[in-house]
């Protein structure tokens, strides 16, 4: 396989990502969820650059094919900003990226709220539907969780995401 094929798997903080990438980030993030999907809403929202904040991301030749986000809410982390380029999608980056955040994650629980129509996709990860369906910007979505690994202390003190 020539580099130029490669995926790479990129993980960073805020603090820790470079002007072109965040760029790149934001670019994909606007061109699917505010050009494609037709949503006028601020994407840049002030959590990307909180400190509990985790950006994991997928390039192919300094391109960005797919990010998401996991966001420390305290208690129960939050996956968020799900995107796969529409060149790249049905490729499996999706499900690296999630896979990836769940091992971030670790073994506590997270939370997500899905657009409905992939609510199965995150099924296959552990997600379950925890409340009806409701509207964001215009496009139905529904609150997931993915509960605690068996076997674990649910009284434990929440750990940081790394």
């Amino acid at each position: 396989m020539s580099p130029e094929a490669r995926y790479d798997l990129c993980h960073a903080s805020f603090a820790d990502l470079d002007a072109p990438t965040l760029y790149a980030i934001l670019r994909l993030r606007s061109e699917v969820f505010v050009v494609e999907q037709n949503c006028v809403y601020l994407d840049p929202d002030g959590r990307d650059a909180e400190p509990g904040t985790r950006h994991i991301w997928i390039e192919r030749a300094g391109a960005i094919r797919a990010y998401l986000r996991i966001l420390d809410d305290g208690e129960v982390p939050r996956i968020g900003r799900v995107v796969t380029a529409p060149d790249a999608r049905g490729s499996g980056l999706a499900g690296t990226l999630v896979a990836e955040a769940l091992k971030v994650i670790g073994d506590r629980p997270s939370v997500l709220d899905a657009q409905a129509h992939l609510k199965n996709f995150y099924a296959k990860f552990g997600y379950e539907q925890t409340g009806p369906e409701f509207v964001e910007d215009g496009i139905p979505h529904i609150p997931m969780r993915k509960a605690l690994l068996t076997g674990q202390d649910p009284t434990a003190a929440p750990q940081p995401v790394r």
